[in-house]
């Protein structure tokens, strides 16, 4: 990845080597405290500044959107976060992980009608929504790029989608949002499940920033800037729950 200094001047953040998680590790300009002008990985907004380094770990923030990001240089690589990915217990039948689920499934199915066909993004190793709204009479198709990598998804058009518990594993927010909006049929609804960000001075010792595959972390204002970017109407019922219509 290159990245600009004040000046014009190219730095190179160099995967010189990975620790034994499968971090990768660099002395880049901006751990040495050089400023970074680079661009947020959500909005695509260029007001971003670091915002800490925490368990030598250094994160961003857009001034824009509020999206707060791990560098991408530390981030696991793609095989150690698989590997972190089949430690969850998801279970279908799991009756606990069935109502977590349920504080984005309830108020999203009154938002759909039976003949709707859905799309699991991001599904994991245990797609249990997905299988809750099967049993209600929907028809809904699953993606994962680790464990449901059906990529003919990609050539169908679909009525809702939902993402639980996916879009902070994101590492390049747009890009995944501009798939999503070209996946839904105009009218369709994403339903969206990620925990907010905490304020800035909890940020460090958060326990859902500490999780290794968590890379990027929004808020209310995240979401009501990513749905004015693609033209969505933006639902917040609830902390940690977006609904979504696109127009």
């Amino acid at each position: 990845m290159d990245v600009s200094i004040g000046t014009e001047k190219q730095v190179k953040l160099t995967r010189s080597s990975t620790d034994a998680y499968g971090i990768y590790r660099d002395s880049t300009a901006a751990k040495q405290g050089q400023e970074i002008v680079m661009k947020c990985i959500v909005c695509l907004d260029s007001n971003v500044h670091k915002f800490g380094l925490f368990d030598q770990k250094l994160y961003w923030k857009c001034q824009n959107c509020e999206a707060k990001f791990l560098d991408k240089c530390d981030r696991l690589t793609a095989s150690r976060e698989k590997i972190h990915y089949l430690q969850h217990e998801n279970k279908i039948a799991d009756k606990g992980y069935r109502n977590f689920l349920s504080r984005l499934k309830n108020p999203f199915a009154l938002m759909l009608s039976k003949d709707d066909v859905g799309l699991d993004y991001g599904c994991g190793t245990g797609p249990a929504l997905a299988e809750m709204f099967r049993e209600d009479g929907f028809t809904i198709d699953l993606y994962d790029p680790f464990f449901f990598p059906n990529k003919s998804i990609f050539g169908k058009k679909y009525d809702f989608i939902t993402c639980t518990e996916a879009a902070e594993h994101f590492h390049n927010p747009f890009t995944e949002f501009k798939k999503i909006d070209e996946l839904l049929k105009a009218g369709g609804k994403l339903g969206v499940m990620t925990t907010f960000s905490t304020g800035d001075q909890a940020f460090e010792n958060w326990h859902y920033r500490r999780d290794p595959t968590h890379v990027v972390f929004y808020n209310e204002r995240t979401f009501r800037t990513v749905s004015s970017q693609f033209k969505w109407n933006c639902i917040i019922p609830f902390k940690d729950i977006v609904l979504i219509t696109k127009s």
